[in-house]
């Protein structure tokens, strides 16, 4: 009784899965009816064992008849499409011969036999004998259509209808088991009839698997591997532990006293046989390969690769981890267990980058060599194997004698981008046997395109990096010039002065406290070099008033006037130092602005809680757009001889107490330029007295 339920429910759910979407087509709608018909006959089936009586049995038989003339249908449906007279009818159905439509209206008839005795089932009558001999005669109807189909079929087109073939023979197979052994002995064998629901839904699988070889037949029908897999796996360990069992009750028969303790040895060996088989990756492999062979279209799911492949890929985004991700990407594909990679150096040479599962590797390959030549220009897979045995398959082709005398080397695959060929990658050979067709390599080369599209990336950021470097490297240097430019302007103007001045007591302590300035300035210059362009102490309130008149004292040997009016007690948080160097580089803009022929004035006050140093100048004057968009950029500048990191120093390090520098400028009328610093704590505190120039 289960077993008719499980059919019932097995052929409900597989026509569900039928009839759901469908897009039309005959084909597609016989295999729709014929499992609905075989659903409604299991549901038969059942309901005769629940309820035996001639309504049930009258029905169920009919049902199966109509089943077995569905299956005539799609079975003769597809014969006539795959023969010569295909082209007679647009269905595919040729001219049905007599005795096919007459077996299935005789079994129509002899379905409604009467019954001989109490126990249903039993014919004691001629008319029941012969309801079993149209049964056989149906079932080998059925066995003649599916080898007219198989026989009728191309050679290479038996692999889209093997398994229908193969699933409906055993079908047809066991009814004409099940009927002759009923005609022979007057009465259904009642274990043969149990099992016969089971049987029947067994054909599921070979039915799904046809459809999905076949789309024309039916909807999009698709079979997860990983299921199919699964199913395989778990059928070859049932098959093999009742081979294990049936072995081990043959070794304890014939073993005589010792067979009880042979069998359990048997047993544990077979039993430790089978755990090397399920951890062996050969044997996964292998068992991976015949499951996309024989169940599939096409060997490889693309979607569930692709997705395999990106998570694989971005799985490490270090250098190191993508060039041996990329290996192990590739060498999944085709179940190689070892490989290595190989990357251009620079235009010069492919040097190794990274291996995985292999020995070290130190060969280096010339980028104009005719390996590298080749990969760029074809970007073709290269099976060794193949090169070994027909060279001329790859024209212009001279593998190098390093990469033949690699131990276990089958496959080159290129890594190829825009810009060139980034490199390859040499696998090892596989672990199962594997057909080298145009949809492996496909897959490999597309697949070593996206590799290369992470590597050249990788590349990429690494050399960003490097650029970022050395224009740190250069900033920095040009800071230092700059500064050392100020330096140098501040000694030569002692310089000039020392040819009046030199017998002046009070120029020569000028002269002396300036050079120990430099020195200090210098100093400090070159500790900041060491530990970053931050100040090394912690701002403090300095007094704006000494620092400005100092400045001040230092440019007025220039041509242009400078007026100062600073508002005394004022101080602000910073460093001495660094504040002297502020305010100097934006009076020495506006002198140079001036150019002898205006007037400079330096003026501070208290704005709120803040500490405000203004710098106004009557000289040429800035654009809005060169205000916005270029003056407090490194290396902009309006000057023949600047350099265009003064204002930009400036504006980081007043960002950095707080603080911030405002421009106000028009062209040909002048600039005022305002510091705006945090108010020191005390306007009295100590401060860092600043160095007077000559």
């Amino acid at each position: 009784m289960w077993s008719y339920g499980l059919a019932a429910a097995a052929f409900c759910a597989f026509a569900l899965r039928m009839t759901l979407g469908w897009r039309g087509g005959l084909r597609a709608a016989l295999l729709a009816s014929v499992t609905v018909a075989s659903a409604l006959w299991a549901a038969g089936e059942l309901a005769l064992a629940l309820w035996p009586n001639t309504a049930t049995w009258v029905t169920s038989n009919s049902v199966d008849t109509v089943r077995y003339a569905l299956w005539f249908a799609f079975l003769y449906c597809l014969a006539g499409r795959r023969g010569a007279n295909a082209a007679r009818g647009s269905a595919g159905i040729v001219s049905v011969p007599w005795w096919l439509i007459g077996s299935v209206a005789l079994g129509l008839v002899t379905g409604i036999a009467p019954q001989d005795g109490e126990a249903l089932g039993v014919f004691g009558d001629r008319a029941g004998m012969i309801a079993f001999a149209v049964r056989v005669g149906l079932s080998v109807v059925g066995l003649v259509l599916v080898e007219r189909l198989f026989r009728g079929t191309a050679a290479h087109a038996r692999w889209a209808v093997k398994p229908l073939c193969l699933g409906l023979a055993a079908l047809f197979g066991f009814d004409l088991l099940f009927y002759s052994d009923a005609m022979l002995f007057g009465r259904h064998d009642p274990n043969l009839w149990a099992a016969r629901g089971a049987a029947h839904a067994l054909v599921i699988p070979f039915l799904a698997v046809a459809a999905a070889r076949n789309p024309a037949w039916t909807i999009e029908m698709h079979l997860s591997r990983g299921a199919v897999m699964r199913s395989t796996a778990l059928l070859v360990s049932g098959l093999f532990l009742l081979a294990v069992a049936a072995a081990g009750y043959f070794v304890r028969f014939v073993g005589g006293e010792f067979g009880k303790v042979l069998q359990i040895e048997f047993l544990f060996a077979a039993l430790l046989l089978f755990a090397l088989a399920a951890f062996s990756g050969s044997f996964r492999s292998k068992l991976k390969v015949f499951v996309s062979k024989h169940f599939f279209s096409y060997r490889y799911d693309h979607r569930e690769e692709w997705l395999r492949l990106t998570r694989t890929l971005s799985a490490d985004r270090s250098p190191q981890g993508i060039q041996q991700r990329s290996i192990n990407a590739l060498a999944d594909l085709v179940e190689s267990p070892a490989g290595a990679l190989w990357l251009r150096d620079g235009d010069q040479s492919f040097r190794p980058a990274a291996r995985w599962n292999m020995s070290v590797v130190t060969s280096v390959e010339p980028a104009d060599g005719s390996l590298g030549k080749f990969l760029e220009r074809t970007n073709w897979v290269i099976d060794l194997t193949e090169y070994a045995a027909s060279p001329e398959r790859y024209p212009g082709l001279s593998v190098p004698q390093w990469l033949l005398s690699l131990p276990g080397a089958w496959l080159v695959v290129p890594l190829p981008s825009p810009t060139g060929l980034v490199g390859f990658v040499v696998l090892v050979t596989a672990r199962a046997s594997i057909k080298m067709d145009w949809e492996v390599l496909d897959l490999l080369k597309t697949a070593g395109s996206q590799a290369a599209s992470y590597l050249g990336q990788i590349q990429a950021t690494e050399a960003l990096l490097e650029v970022r470097k050395f224009d740190a490297f250069n900033r920095m240097s040009a800071f230092v010039v700059h500064d050392l430019k100020n330096l140098v302007a501040q000694l030569s103007l002692l310089l000039r002065n020392a040819e009046r001045h030199r017998n002046n007591p009070e120029f020569q302590r000028d002269m002396l406290l300036t050079v120990v300035n430099v020195v200090e300035r210098m100093n400090k210059l070159m500790l900041q070099l060491r530990t970053g362009a931050t100040p090394v102490e912690n701002p403090r309130s300095v007094n704006l008033e000494r620092i400005i008149r100092s400045v001040c004292v230092a440019k007025s040997e220039q041509d242009t006037s400078i007026e100062v009016d600073p508002t005394p007690g004022i101080s602000a948080m910073g460093h001495a130092d660094q504040l002297e160097h502020v305010i100097g580089h934006l009076v020495q803009n506006a002198l140079d602005a001036t150019s002898g022929r205006g007037k400079v004035v330096v003026r501070s006050r208290r704005e709120n809680d803040a500490a405000v140093i203004e710098v106004t100048d009557s000289g040429v004057g800035m654009t809005s757009e060169f205000i916005r968009d270029r003056l407090f950029r490194p290396f902009q500048t309006t000057k023949e001889t600047g350099m265009g990191v003064g204002v930009y120093e400036s504006s980081q390090y007043v960002t950095g107490l707080g603080g911030q520098i405002l421009i106000d400028s028009t062209p040909d009328v002048g600039t005022r330029v305002r510091v705006v610093l945090p108010l020191g704590h005390d306007a009295a505190a100590p401060n860092v007295e600043p160095k007077e120039a000559a």
